[in-house]
């Protein structure tokens, strides 16, 4: 191997061992499962969504995601919020399935969550801002895909 190609073939794979969470997960796409509109005080409470968990991305076990999980690349839902006097928005799963809440909000600050209750995520924002906030439902394992609800509160 010529020193060209090994230098090419070491820049790549200590690029990808250098990637960090969410770099896999891309906002600027459009949501597989939609896009709503809640504002400070959105009746019914919770807002619920039906969609399907997992994808072919995985992400390492970082920001509160010991285990890590797989991912899909574009959101699976998108929520903009229009922040009041509620001091937290909630984001949580159920599922059938193990699965594992990756959330990226209005700051770019990333949150993520495994197994809150028994194999279902929760991840609380505490003094949310309005903006956009994409929202991924990955699993905890790769061969899992499952039907999954995403519920989101003030309370």
């Amino acid at each position: 191997m010529t020193t060209v190609k090994r230098v090419a073939v070491s820049a790549f794979f200590a690029t990808c061992l250098l990637a960090t969470a969410g770099q896999a997960q891309n906002g600027r796409l459009n949501p597989t499962n939609g896009t709503v509109t809640l504002q400070a005080g959105f009746m019914p409470d919770p807002y619920a969504r039906s969609l399907r968990a997992g994808g072919e991305n995985y992400m390492s076990g970082t920001l509160g995601c010991i285990g890590g999980g797989w991912f899909s690349n574009p959101p699976d839902y998108r929520v903009q919020y229009r922040a009041g006097r509620y001091p937290s928005l909630v984001f949580y799963v159920y599922a059938a399935g193990d699965t594992v809440l990756l959330i990226s909000d209005p700051q770019a600050r990333w949150h993520c969550n495994d197994d809150y209750s028994g194999r279902d995520p929760a991840v609380r924002i505490s003094n949310p801002v309005s903006g956009q906030y994409d929202i991924w439902v990955g699993t905890y394992n790769r061969s899992r895909v499952e039907r999954a609800t995403l519920y989101i509160s003030e309370r």
